[in-house]
């Protein structure tokens, strides 16, 4: 099995946070300054699938790394977020969670947040 994130958390270097279950990294290709993935070390696909002791890690991850971007980036908002499957976006098959901080004037109109993965969706 070929998996990216599988491959990556061997890699210490490119790691900011860990536990037994999880790690995090910073986003090769950032939606904005400090985007951060929270991602299972065990292979699953997707949120679905995880165990609760994955979940709470995975909140404890989020958590933790909120606090760096506060203290690195001080970021006015978050957008948290999983592709679950191909018809939600998701590209590698491998459970990861967005933490995107989110500035003051980052895009035109933020309004509606998450719904803008639809883009015709989100003004309502």
């Amino acid at each position: 099995m070929n998996c990216l994130f599988c491959e990556l958390k061997t890699k210490e270097k490119n790691i900011i946070y860990q536990d037994k279950l999880v790690y995090c990294i910073y986003d090769n290709f950032p939606v904005g300054k400090g985007h951060i993935l929270v991602i299972t070390k065990r292979h699953i696909s997707d949120y679905f699938k995880a165990t609760q002791a994955e979940i709470t890690a995975i909140d404890k991850a989020l958590r933790h790394c909120k606090e760096l971007l506060d203290k690195n980036y001080q970021p006015t908002g978050y957008n948290i977020g999983v592709n679950n499957g191909v018809s939600a976006g998701q590209t590698i098959m491998h459970l990861h969670v967005h933490l995107i901080p989110r500035y003051d004037n980052d895009c035109k109109n933020p309004h509606g947040g998450v719904r803008g993965v639809i883009p015709e969706k989100q003004a309502y």
